[in-house]
C-alpha cells in the first residue's frame, strides 16, 4: 500500500533522475529505441510471412486425375474415402462432364470437337481437387492418394511447395530468434546503464539505508526509472510503426511484386503492435533495472 502511495513521487523522481543523468539516460533510451525499431520490423516481417504462408496454403491444391474408365459410383466412393484421410481439409469433385462443358463454352472450335464426344467416349479425366491442412505433411498425403487403384496421376507443384514451406518456417524462426536476442541485449545494456546511475548515487543510497529504508524502498525507485526509460524509448518506434508501415503499405498498394504476396492492412494491426512495443519497452526497462539493482546492491 505504501509503495502505491509513493508511486507518483517515484515517477516524478524518475523523470528528474533521467534529466540529472542525461548522458546515461540518452544511452539507455537510444538503445531501447533502436532495439524496438528492429523488433517492430521483425514482427511486421514475420506476421506478413505468416499471412503469405496462409495464402499459399489456401491456394495449394492437390489435383488428382482419375482413370477414364472410373465409374460415377467409384468416383463418389474415392471422394468419400479421401475426405476421411488425415491432413485433408476438403475435397472437391471436378468431373470430365464439367470439363467438357467448359471447353465447349470457351470457343466454337472446342464446341464442335466436344459435340462428337459421348459420355462413354469422353477422353478427359475426372479430377479430385484436394486441400490439405498442413503443407508440411502434403507429401505423405499425396503418397497415400497415389496408392488408390483408380488414380491416374497426382500433381501439386511437387518440390516447390516443400521448399516454400522450409523457407517460410526458416524466416519465422529467424525473426523470433532476432526479437528474443534483441530484448535480452537491451535488458543487459539497460542494466549496465542503471549500474552506472546507481554508482553515481551511491551516497544517496547509503543515506537511505542509514535512515532505515527497506530493500524494497531502495530498489523500487530504480525499477520505476527503468520503466520510464522504457516508455520514453518506445515513443519513436511506435511513431515509425504507425506512420512508416502505413506509408510502406500505401506506396506498394498493399502487395509486394504480385497480387499473391498481399501485405497485412495497417489498421488495426499497427495499433496492436504499438501497444506491444510500449509494453516491451516498459517491461525490458523494469527488468534491466531490477537485475542491476539486485546484483549491484546485493539486496
Amino acid at each position: 500500500m505504501k509503495l502505491l502511495r509513493m508511486l507518483p513521487r517515484y515517477i516524478r523522481d524518475a523523470f528528474k533522475s533521467v534529466f540529472r543523468n542525461f548522458s546515461l539516460s540518452i544511452a539507455s533510451i537510444s538503445c531501447i529505441t533502436v532495439t524496438l525499431i528492429l523488433v517492430s520490423v521483425s514482427i511486421i516481417l514475420s506476421y506478413n510471412v505468416e499471412k503469405f504462408t496462409k495464402i499459399v496454403k489456401d491456394d495449394v491444391t492437390v489435383v488428382t486425375f482419375l482413370k477414364t474408365e472410373t465409374t460415377s459410383e467409384e468416383l463418389e466412393q474415392i471422394k468419400s474415402d479421401v475426405e476421411k484421410y488425415d491432413n485433408v481439409a476438403s475435397v472437391e469433385l471436378y468431373t470430365k462432364a464439367q470439363k467438357k462443358d467448359e471447353l465447349a463454352k470457351s470457343n466454337k472450335t472446342y464446341e464442335n470437337i466436344t459435340s462428337t464426344w459421348s459420355d462413354d467416349k469422353n477422353p478427359l479425366h475426372d479430377e479430385l481437387l484436394v486441400k490439405v491442412v498442413d503443407l508440411e505433411k502434403i507429401k505423405t498425403t499425396v503418397d497415400k492418394i497415389k496408392q488408390i487403384d483408380k488414380v491416374y496421376d497426382v500433381r501439386y507443384g511437387e518440390g516447390m511447395v516443400e521448399k516454400l514451406v522450409v523457407v517460410f518456417k526458416g524466416i519465422q524462426k529467424t525473426m523470433i530468434a532476432i526479437v528474443i536476442g534483441l530484448i535480452i541485449v537491451t535488458a543487459f545494456l539497460i542494466g549496465n546503464t542503471i549500474k552506472l546511475t546507481i554508482y553515481s548515487r551511491k551516497r544517496e543510497i547509503e543515506i537511505m539505508r542509514l535512515v532505515g529504508a527497506s530493500n524494497t524502498t531502495v530498489k523500487f525507485p530504480f525499477v520505476v526509472e527503468g520503466f520510464v526509460l522504457g516508455i520514453l524509448g518506445s515513443i519513436i518506434p511506435i511513431g515509425i510503426t504507425i506512420y512508416g508501415y502505413g506509408a510502406f503499405y500505401k506506396y506498394f498498394d498493399g502487395q509486394l511484386f504480385s497480387p499473391l504476396i498481399k501485405l497485412v492492412k495497417p489498421t488495426p494491426y499497427v495499433y496492436t503492435l504499438s501497444l506491444i512495443l510500449l509494453a516491451l519497452g516498459a517491461i525490458v526497462g523494469m527488468l534491466g533495472s531490477a537485475r542491476a539493482v539486485r546484483k549491484y546492491l546485493k539486496i
